[in-house]
């Protein structure tokens, strides 16, 4: 029913991934499996509804808090994760990052600390900094059976009174890992002995492989705590602004809707990203299954390629997310040789895992969040590189 193997140009279209890309690798003509977007037109429910939407001409000041958005919302958890929300708690955002950062004002003041899985998406370190409190890395660990956090190491970091929040990234970006119900139990049962707020950041809770399920943080959650995602990521529609949260506490949100509408002016959201969300979540779940079963494919077509030409990786396929996030250390690869013969030589532009902070040495993020094509090509170029250099 849906082709994502058609190549959709997007050059000339103010693409950070295509048209910027020499931004932040210093060269233009890159093929660019970078920033977590994807190369996929959305669902054509998703089309047929914005166009419904600007055939009626009007784009007047509208309400994120309607019946057909909180409904919807509503809906896409029950049938996805079988988790029934309150809706008395949703609020909207211009964006997850957004909401992270109002949510750090209202919990903390400056100087205080925010405990962080490491290695961590880049756009937490800035949104901790740039809201003058100090980031705290729990690192994440490797074992034969994925990654997993020590949560005695978790805890220490918890109990220390200056720390004020968890930021936790469920599922973790970049390590892929899907945080088991268990674990999630232990992370709030911790939380709430030391007084410590959590902002769960949950944009890639629909992209689970296998049998990895999501389990939404409502459904463990003590203490004051925060639930912000979006169908940006599933849906490919970061574009559209647009994200919401639950939040748990009645004095959390008031403040965080005050500082909304009152001192940002942004509680007037983007109709389109409205009817898209809409659309998406009424209508959106056979295209939904369909890209998840493609980008399954193509994470396991990453996972043949790499371990064919280089068995001592044995490289696994994320437990989530299409960013493949792959460990070369067995290969004493130097990062920023690495890099050099990528761009230089190869013409590809692929994430350093340093981007994620020091844990990330000796890894790279690959975004196969595209046409198996323009994969295949990618994939093919990282391996030329690393022989190069071997």
């Amino acid at each position: 029913m849906f082709d994502f193997s058609r190549t959709v140009d997007r050059h000339g279209t103010w693409c950070t991934q295509w048209d910027y890309v020499a931004d932040r690798f210093g060269a233009a003509d890159l093929l660019p499996f970078t920033i977590s977007d994807m190369d996929f037109a959305t669902a054509p429910c998703i089309i047929e509804a914005l166009h419904e939407r600007i055939h009626h001409g009007v784009f007047g000041y509208s309400r994120w808090k309607n019946d057909e958005f909180l409904h919807a919302v509503a809906r896409w958890f029950v049938q996805r994760f079988d988790s029934h929300i309150d809706k008395e708690s949703l609020v909207y955002g211009p964006s997850v990052i957004y909401m992270v950062s109002e949510l750090v004002r209202i919990w903390t003041k400056p100087g205080d600390g925010i405990v962080i899985h490491t290695p961590a998406y880049d756009a937490f370190y800035k949104a901790v900094e740039g809201n003058q409190c100090r980031l705290v890395p729990v690192p994440m660990e490797k074992n034969d059976d994925g990654w997993f956090s020590d949560m005695s190491k978790l805890e220490a970091a918890l109990a220390r009174p200056e720390n004020k929040v968890l930021l936790l990234c469920s599922p973790q970006n970049p390590t892929g890992k899907v945080w088991t119900r268990e674990e999630l139990q232990t992370m709030a049962d911790l939380c709430s002995r030391h007084n410590v707020a959590v902002i769960s950041d949950e944009i890639h809770m629909d992209m689970t492989w296998g049998d990895h399920r999501h389990i939404p943080w409502c459904e463990v959650a003590k203490g004051r705590w925060a639930l912000l995602t979006s169908g940006s990521k599933s849906f490919n529609i970061p574009a559209l602004t647009g994200a919401y949260g639950l939040i748990g506490d009645d004095a959390s949100r008031a403040a965080y809707l005050q500082a909304l509408k009152g001192r940002d002016g942004l509680s007037s959201p983007s109709v389109l990203a409205l009817v898209a969300h809409i659309a998406a979540y009424q209508q959106g779940e056979a295209w939904l299954d369909a890209l998840r079963h493609y980008l399954e494919a193509n994470l396991r077509y990453v996972a043949e390629q790499l371990n064919a030409a280089f068995p001592e990786l044995n490289w696994q396929p994320p437990e989530a997310t299409y960013l493949a996030w792959i460990d070369l250390r067995p290969l004493k690869i130097n990062d920023e040789a690495l890099q050099r013969e990528l761009i230089e030589r190869q013409k590809v532009a692929i994430m350093p895992g340093t981007t994620y902070g020091d844990e990330g040495k000796g890894f790279v993020r690959l975004n196969a969040g595209c046409p198996r094509s323009k994969l295949e090509q990618g994939v093919q170029r990282l391996i030329a590189a690393i022989n190069a250099l071997r």
